[in-house]
């Protein structure tokens, strides 16, 4: 038994519905997955691969719990997305068998401090404070791919204080699921527990102190937070 010099840190896991939790490893993200998202943005979708960043595992926020306002921000945004969770992994997995590593799905939400994300874009330094901070990572239930298959079109919607913000179709993606866990696996080795964030459509924009965000994906599930 290992005699740890502090206590270890708790597992993260993320609700399943139906019952069980699904423990998380690593969360990453796909930058500017919607073409039009990617314009809002001041980027040409036509032009790059797809790139990825991370934010911390225990970032998720899950069990519809309320989100502290961040603090060293006055921009934060919201990002609705569709959440992939893998079941199992591996390094330069073909696309034709990305989909088999998909253990399931859920709606979450790239919460973003802006302003410091467009500070570090502005200087050419990492985006980490801008995209990584604590509960930036609100997630649903996770839903198993055995019993919704793998969504590759349908709404995907985000709602502040009832009033519809983002809103889209899956199929809308630049890169399709196979395709970003194919890419990704060719820069690290992928793992079971592995989170993938797919990207947000058009129309982010900055929530207030106690707005509630209700996010939707077709098929999947939902995801809801309010600011507090």
């Amino acid at each position: 038994m290992v005699d740890y010099v502090i206590a270890p840190p708790a597992m993260i896991a993320v609700p399943v519905a139906g019952g069980g939790a699904f423990p998380v490893r690593r969360v990453f993200c796909v930058g500017r997955n919607y073409a039009a998202h990617a314009r809002e943005m001041g980027s040409d979708p036509d032009r790059e691969p797809p790139f990825f960043f991370m934010k911390p595992a225990d970032a998720l926020l899950s069990d519809g719990a309320d989100m502290p306002y961040p603090p060293m921000s006055n921009d934060l945004h919201h990002e609705m997305e569709m959440v992939v969770a893998l079941g199992s992994g591996g390094v330069d997995i073909p696309e034709a068998e990305a989909l088999s590593h998909v253990w399931g799905y859920a709606a979450g939400l790239d919460m973003t401090r802006r302003d410091l994300q467009g500070a570090a874009k502005k200087e050419g330094k990492p985006w980490d404070m801008g995209k990584g901070f604590d509960y930036s990572a609100p997630i649903g239930l996770l839903v198993p791919a055995a019993k919704i298959g793998h969504p590759d079109r349908g709404l995907i919607e985000l709602k502040v204080n009832g009033a519809v913000r983002q809103t889209s179709d899956l199929s809308n993606m630049i890169w399709s699921v196979p395709e970003m866990i194919a890419y990704l696996s060719r820069l690290v080795r992928l793992a079971p527990g592995d989170l993938i964030f797919s990207g947000t459509p058009e129309n982010v924009a900055a929530v207030q102190r106690g707005d509630v965000l209700e996010g939707s994906v077709a098929g999947v599930g939902t995801v809801k937070t309010r600011i507090a």
